[in-house]
């Protein structure tokens, strides 16, 4: 069965920090490089992290030096770690496949940064 589930957003302001979790199936999780998308109201779904099975990662030019993608291999789970948080970063964010997503995806968490 299918399951990717997002969590961990929430308002926070300019500056600040959030960590994301998603929990993800082991058919999905265990063999392919993961990645952290997000759509902003208006625009289409955008990939701004990814993380291989051997950990080895690669950001959006936009995230770089601001967010860290990770995963744990023993619980299925990919994080994103964001700071320094910009009111652009406001979105909501999905994780899935990096390479090739399922037509599946997660409901979402929602990020919004204001002050």
């Amino acid at each position: 069965q299918v399951q990717l589930v997002e969590s961990g957003g929430g308002l926070v302001q300019p500056g600040g920090s959030l960590r994301l979790s998603c929990a993800a199936s082991g058919t999905i999780f265990r063999f392919n490089s993961m990645g952290w998308f997000r759509q902003a109201p208006g625009k289409q779904r955008e990939l701004v992290a990814r993380v291989t099975t051997s950990g080895t990662t690669n950001y959006q030019d936009s995230v770089k030096g601001r967010f860290t993608i990770s995963r744990d291999n023993a619980k299925n789970t990919v994080y994103l770690q964001m700071n320094n948080l910009k009111p652009e970063d406001t979105a909501v964010y999905y994780c899935n496949r990096a390479t090739d997503p399922l037509d599946y995806w997660g409901k979402g968490t929602l990020v919004t940064v204001s002050s």
